[in-house]
């Protein structure tokens, strides 16, 4: 009790002392250590503390410097709140609702804002199709033949060399390609788990590893989960007799674009290893990042092969190819066996022809024009809704990916709102269909990769406006 009084001490102190202007835009903040020092307080509370502050949108960190205090504009809005989802497994996952919204998927007489997807006109179209034609000259036999059972060697090569760039060793030979990144968090889950088990996930979640963990029989267990650092370790630690695998997307994942600092990451591993609780990590979003450096993986921590890293290129060069893959760790064997009983083997075509945009640096020159149009557009979206939302609106600070978290006024329904503005032709998705429970119900996420135009604002400007309807009020 001493302790939590002594936290929000200080917390509504530095809180103070900015909006007096006692510290002013641009000062520079006492460093973690030096907080704890001046106040006999341990580095949690110290962290805890700044996040608070950084969720009120007072101070900002910057890397290798610290905490300052924020020079970001009088108009951003405050973070979404922490997660606190019950710590009760579930098995039922909104159905009438997910199969509600994933029938807008593919209408072109739709503004899709509802599926984390890229536009086609933000991906190298003509490009690719070259590649495409060039890999029916390269590969045996114009691709026509089964691949390996571990998949292209080229894209398995590509692959491994690039995991240097987030602090990886992969060789091509941990590799083995999937048809999408769905499909290899399945095989991940079925190398890992049987019916009953519990599977612990962020929450909140993307609900095709939900959906994906209830059909396999698993029960799911949310962890509370921060906007900008994603699941809190105590959280994972208070669960960890109670699961027997975890789910996690440490890098920029949807709905809330949060990134785990590498501490974090690093003690996750350990703490998950230490159990001999096995780690599938999501990183499909990776490559996405708005800083000037790709955050490193929970991979480049594994020291036993008991994380099992996944990704591919569906969000961020060619969703309709279904290029996937996973590096399984000590569960290859597993997930190779899975693969041959699935599915035999992967598209040959596809899966050159992305090694070949890889290797040819076409890949990268693409991402650098896309993560500064996403970054953008993240601007251009966040202040939209600044401006045309109402008092009290809350929206996510994402530092990579493709989607905003929105969170309203608990008294209205996302799922009202999406259903009025489907009438409209405007696809939104509403915040429950990220949770197995009864959560996120006033929340909702936008898709921000979408060329940024005046009809978009235009129609931010009109879901602001709804949102101040009754019409969308609980009943």
């Amino acid at each position: 009790m001493a302790g939590e009084y002594l936290y929000h001490k200080i917390a509504n102190s530095l809180e103070h002392q900015i909006r007096s202007g006692l510290l002013k835009e641009g000062d520079k903040l006492p460093s973690l250590r030096t907080l704890c020092q001046q106040h006999q307080i341990s580095m949690n509370t110290a962290k805890r503390i700044f996040l608070e502050l950084e969720a009120l949108s007072l101070i900002a960190p910057r890397p290798q410097s610290g905490y300052f205090v924020s020079t970001l504009p009088a108009r951003q809005l405050p973070l979404p709140a922490v997660s606190r989802p019950d710590n009760i497994a579930n098995v039922r996952t909104p159905d009438l609702l997910l199969s509600k919204i994933y029938a807008s998927m593919g209408r072109e007489d739709l503004t899709l804002l509802s599926f984390a997807a890229p536009a086609a006109e933000l991906l190298p179209m003509a490009k690719l199709k070259k590649e495409l034609l060039h890999a029916t000259k390269t590969l045996h036999q114009g691709g026509i033949k089964y691949e390996l059972a571990q998949g292209n060697v080229n894209l398995r090569r590509m692959v491994a060399i690039r995991s240097i760039g987030w602090g990886g060793s992969l060789h091509e030979d941990d590799l083995v390609t999937t048809s999408g990144g769905m499909e290899a968090l399945s095989f991940a889950m079925m190398a890992l788990g049987k019916a009953g088990d519990t599977i612990a996930v962020e929450s909140p979640c993307y609900p095709g590893i939900l959906e994906l963990a209830v059909s396999l029989g698993f029960k799911v267990l949310e962890l509370p989960t921060h906007p900008i650092t994603g699941i809190e370790l105590e959280g994972l630690k208070q669960a960890i007799p109670h699961i027997d695998f975890c789910l996690l997307i440490p890098n920029f994942n949807t709905p809330l674009g949060s990134c785990m600092p590498d501490a974090h990451k690093k003690e996750i591993v350990e703490l998950l290893a230490k159990h001999q609780i096995p780690l599938i990590e999501d990183d499909v979003y990776g490559d996405l990042y708005f800083g000037k450096q790709r955050p490193r993986c929970c991979k480049s921590f594994d020291k036993e092969g008991n994380v099992l890293w996944c990704s591919s290129v569906s969000k961020n060069l060619a969703p309709g190819y279904r290029v996937g893959w996973i590096a399984p760790g000590r569960f290859k064997e597993q997930v190779l066996k899975l693969k041959l009983r699935h599915v035999i083997a992967s598209t040959s075509i596809t899966q050159e022809a992305v090694a070949n945009f890889l290797r040819s640096g076409k890949y990268d020159t693409h991402l650098r024009e896309f993560r500064k149009t996403l970054e953008q557009n993240y601007h251009h979206f966040a202040r939209a809704v600044a401006d045309y939302f109402p008092e009290g609106t809350k929206v996510s600070r994402p530092q990579g990916g493709l989607t905003l978290w929105i969170e309203l006024h608990p008294t209205v329904d996302t799922l009202k709102l999406h259903d009025i503005l489907l009438e409209q032709g405007i696809s939104v998705a509403p915040g429950r269909m990220f949770t197995l429970q009864d959560q996120f119900e006033h929340c909702l996420r936008l898709c921000i990769a979408v060329p940024w135009t005046a009809a978009i604002e235009a129609i931010l400007k009109k879901i602001g406006a709804l949102v101040r309807s009754p019409r969308v009020l609980k009943s």
